[in-house]
């Protein structure tokens, strides 16, 4: 089993300006960042892997955990009375989804092991 199974993995933060957060941390912390166009920048801590992404500050933080299984992971939240609120998507590294636990609160889970097709 990969030891990233069932952890938090990722953590996403919404930014209004990608390039102006990536700058401020790049300053304040020793980060690796990749850019994914103007819209998206990922960084790396030594420990947690993140990103910024174009969006609204204060709609949250959202954290990713890692599960080798997407599919049945999907099932999963929907059994448990979750709600997906984005439906499994590709991007770079892999796939994912995004949910709300029965209390409201968001979160995704991905896979690098996920194949849509």
């Amino acid at each position: 089993m990969d030891p990233r199974n069932d952890r938090i993995d990722y953590v996403e933060i919404a930014t209004r300006d990608v390039a102006a957060s990536k700058q401020f941390f790049a300053n304040l912390v020793d980060w690796e960042f990749v850019d994914y166009g103007e819209d998206y920048a990922s960084f790396h801590d030594g420990h947690i892997d993140g990103g910024f992404g174009l969006g609204e500050p204060g709609a949250g933080t959202l954290p990713v955990l890692f599960m080798e299984d997407l599919v049945s992971s999907r099932t999963r939240v929907l059994e448990l009375g979750g709600v997906i609120t984005k439906d499994i998507f590709s991007f770079p590294g892999g796939h994912r989804f995004e949910f709300t636990d029965p209390g409201g609160a968001g979160f995704g889970i991905w896979s690098d092991k996920h194949d849509p097709g």
